[in-house]
């Protein structure tokens, strides 16, 4: 069974199409990065899972469920970090969890949870007085809160330092490997492209892509520059290299061979240049980040969101 299946899925706000047709399968156990310019449909995708906005036509099924129909079957077994969420000033951290806690109907244990996310020291504060990331922090321990089968996190770095993005990171992964999917919104392009299965880009509306990273760059027209320390090189060895399937050009600068490919494998670059008797010392490759790969799949003329 998928954990989220859209089928046909479709938003009008007006004359405004905010999701158009689009039709995504998430599977169960994966983490699944969701990219999109401002404005692209990101949010009302998420806003229909959690039957915050209804759909104009098509549907959306959460770990089995309608969306619309059982959202309470779906809330009783997801966790949601939702963007640019307010706490209640005048409750305390804790009270927030026991909220969440009663209102799932589930055994808990709030400081355990409440330590993981390094919040624990404040729980009993009230959430007015917290700072951006402090917040957030609450935020994400409301969702792990009875151990859901799916977390949907809508951008969960914000407000967040380095080292509280990194902690985010290590959490997502930790709640994979206890087998929960992870469905999540990003701009933060690095976080997405470490830790993610797969990613979807959606833009005005339409799901233009959807793959792996590698597939993102397999699919598209990216160029790899291999860096690579040589000795003993020579004319021939660059006619040779440049001879070699998917290699776009090559140029040696003193002991660095630098190699461009659109395609092809970087391994037979190597291979060629041992086979060869060229001594290879070290190596390093420069690939197109998930960044590149965005732009390429968005409008030059929008925002990435932040």
């Amino acid at each position: 069974m998928a954990a989220i299946q859209l089928d046909g899925l479709t938003k009008h706000f007006g004359d405004v199409v905010a999701v158009d047709d689009v039709d995504l399968t998430i599977e169960d156990g994966e983490i699944f990065g969701f990219l999109g310019p401002n404005g692209a449909g990101k949010s009302t995708t998420i806003d229909i899972l959690l039957d915050f906005v209804r759909p104009t036509s098509g549907t959306a099924t959460v770990l089995g469920y309608d969306a619309q129909r059982e959202s309470v079957k779906v809330r009783e077994r997801i966790g949601v970090l939702p963007d640019a969420y307010h706490v209640y000033d005048r409750l305390t951290g804790r009270q927030h969890m026991d909220f969440v806690v009663e209102s799932k109907g589930v055994d808990a244990d709030i400081d355990a949870i409440m330590d993981r996310v390094e919040i624990l020291e404040a729980a009993d504060r009230k959430a007015g007085g917290y700072s951006k990331g402090m917040r957030q922090r609450l935020i994400l321990s409301m969702a792990l809160v009875g151990e859901p089968d799916l977390l949907i996190l809508d951008e969960p770095s914000t407000g967040l330092d380095p080292n509280g993005a990194r902690q985010m990171r290590e959490i997502i992964k930790a709640e994979n490997d206890r087998g929960a999917t992870v469905f999540f919104s990003s701009h933060i392009m690095e976080q997405v492209e470490a830790i993610c299965d797969r990613v979807g880009i959606i833009n005005k509306g339409q799901l233009v892509a959807v793959d792996s990273i590698d597939g993102l760059r397999g699919a598209t027209e990216t160029t790899t520059t291999l860096d690579i320390t040589v000795s003993n090189a020579g004319e021939d060895n660059l006619a040779m290299v440049r001879s070699l399937a998917g290699v776009q050009s090559a140029s040696l600068d003193g002991a660095n061979l630098r190699v461009t490919m659109s395609g092809g494998s970087k391994f037979d670059v190597l291979n060629a240049l041992d086979d060869a008797g060229v001594a290879v010392g070290d190596f390093s490759v420069d690939e197109y980040s998930l960044e590149d790969l965005f732009v390429q799949y968005t409008t030059t003329d929008q925002e990435v969101e932040a």
